[in-house]
């Protein structure tokens, strides 16, 4: 038997989609089929997600994207748990994959260079190099490259206008900067680096696989990666060679929570953190502490209680 049972598969492909909306009953019809759980998203530029299941399933699920078109070369990155971190399976239709709010932008196209994991290194210690995590901020919190600027965008459709704004200071003393990017899968640095190409610079570079890559192929001993990498699903986070993190999920306002937070006086379990203790009413937290309480009860029973799931413009792939 299988030390962790459950096989999570995060993919991302850019391609061109005449009628994504056709596609969606197949693919969704497919995963209930085999209860592979996780989110799907289809838009006339591609697909991206990260689902989970049993090895047969997610193989069946693979084997049916790959068959679409232009998707014969989708690569996956591919992770073990003991237990499922998606409560649902969900297949939807979107303007973009991932949005950035550039509909006009190609990332077949005009995409940077991509950098492999090993090479990585090298590129971002150059003192010439700007490197940039095209994250948001709750996911740059709690892990980071060392040296990278962190925007402090709530969305990624910030990012352009945050470009914008910096490009100047990046161009200091006449020189054409030379400018590395991440995100978390790869798929957020597919529209950043052709984005800042598309506005007039050429060195632009991207972690090929995005920081899960790394951290499975790069040695800890070796990696310049400081903190734990924030993913969207019960997981939370996870750590070198891809091992489970130490962050867990406020169920209030779904930010990441460290050991230290949770020891934080306004923590309560389900119903506020930190992050969110002043932003909600007594009200609020009085209906987040029954949503709480019903979850204790569902989870003694041995059944599922799923309350409402906030939707992020995150980085599946």
């Amino acid at each position: 038997m299988t030390e962790h049972p459950i096989r999570i598969a995060a993919l991302y492909h850019f391609t061109r989609f005449d009628d994504p909306a056709a596609l969606r009953p197949a693919l969704a019809a497919l995963c209930d089929k085999h209860g592979v759980k996780g989110t799907l998203l289809l838009a006339h530029e591609g697909i991206n997600g990260t689902i989970a299941g049993s090895d047969a399933g997610i193989q069946a699920v693979l084997d049916h994207i790959r068959a679409l078109p232009g998707c014969a070369d989708l690569e996956v990155k591919e992770s073990r748990a003991d237990t499922m971190p998606f409560y649902r399976s969900k297949v939807r239709v979107k303007a973009e994959i991932v949005t950035m709010g550039q509909p006009d932008l190609d990332p077949v196209e005009g995409v940077g260079t991509y950098v492999a994991p090993e090479d990585w290194n090298a590129l971002i210690s150059d003192p010439d190099t700007i490197v940039i995590d095209t994250r948001n901020d709750y996911e740059v919190q709690i892990g980071s490259f060392e040296g990278a600027i962190d925007p402090e965008t709530k969305s990624f459709r910030e990012f352009p206008e945050w470009f914008r704004a910096r490009r100047a200071e990046f161009e200091a003393e006449g020189k054409t900067p030379k400018i590395a990017m991440f995100c978390t899968g790869g798929i957020r640095c597919e529209k950043s680096t052709a984005f800042v190409k598309s506005e007039g610079l050429d060195e632009v570079y991207h972690l090929k696989g995005g920081i899960l890559k790394y951290l499975e192929e790069v040695p800890e001993e070796e990696s310049l990666w400081k903190g734990e990498c924030f993913v969207f699903d019960e997981r939370v986070s996870v750590k070198h060679g891809l091992e489970i993190g130490e962050h867990t999920l406020c169920r209030a306002c779904r930010m990441p929570l460290s050991p230290a937070d949770l020891a934080h006086e306004t923590y309560e379990e389900g119903v506020a953190c930190r992050h969110c203790y002043a932003e909600r009413t007594d009200e609020q937290r009085a209906r987040y502490a029954e949503r709480q309480r019903q979850s204790k009860l569902a989870r003694e029973r041995g059944e599922a209680h799923v309350g409402k799931v906030l939707d992020r413009d995150g980085d599946n792939g």
